[in-house]
């Protein structure tokens, strides 16, 4: 068996595709369940004496909602998403967040497709959600149009900077489909509500994508 230490390595600076154009990263990791335990046993003393194995013990912290000991723990990803998913991702405000700068650097010349297939309707009872997808040739027609979109905002936005204009003025109007990059980085038991709420079959099905890998 692997050791923790051995398992981060194995991931370190590997891509894991994500929809189209995006991935996330494992660029470092600090604690592992050493951490959790030496934390738990300082913090409820006694109340941890019963349980001897380390295992056990952090099932017994995770059934008990003690989740304070899983704060010592931290990861640090590097991901590209789409900037309308990014959206909902910083949400979490407990993370470390250093972005992409399009006012910096030339805009990521990628933007995330949607396959004829994956159109959704509105849900009819839930305004942030949806439900099935349209009829085949709307779909169709729907990804060419969104195909062409892609194409023209970004000659826009390349005819801008060929014409000097400034970077923080010229990506106006680049879709909110245009990936971003970012550095992540969050302690475990944040990271866990992360992927609570996130993988959860409410959430959006792109941002699902990102919290199943």
């Amino acid at each position: 068996m692997l050791s923790n230490a051995a398992v981060v390595e194995s991931l370190r600076w590997r891509k894991i595709p994500v929809l189209d154009e995006g991935f996330v990263c494992l660029v470092d990791a600090m604690g592992d369940d050493a951490a959790i335990v030496q934390a738990a046993r300082v913090s409820y003393g006694a109340g941890t004496k019963q349980v001897s194995d380390d295992r056990t013990l952090i099932r017994y912290l995770m059934r008990h909602d003690h989740t304070t000991p899983f704060e010592m723990c931290e990861v640090k990803l590097l991901v590209r998403v789409p900037m309308d998913c990014w959206r909902q991702w910083i949400r979490h405000r407990m993370a470390s967040v250093n972005e992409y700068s399009t006012r910096y650097s030339v805009a990521i010349d990628a933007a995330h497709r949607t396959g004829p297939d994956q159109w959704r309707k509105q849900a009819a009872s839930n305004r942030q959600g949806s439900e099935g997808t349209v009829d085949p040739e709307i779909g169709r027609r729907l990804s060419q149009a969104e195909t062409e979109l892609h194409a023209h905002a970004r000659d826009v936005y390349r005819q801008r900077l060929d014409a000097g204009i400034a970077r923080e003025q010229a990506r106006k109007d680049l879709p909110l489909s245009t990936y971003t990059e970012a550095y992540w980085k969050i302690d475990l038991h944040n990271l866990l509500h992360f992927l609570q709420l996130r993988m959860d079959e409410h959430a959006q099905w792109e941002i699902r994508q990102y919290a199943s890998v």
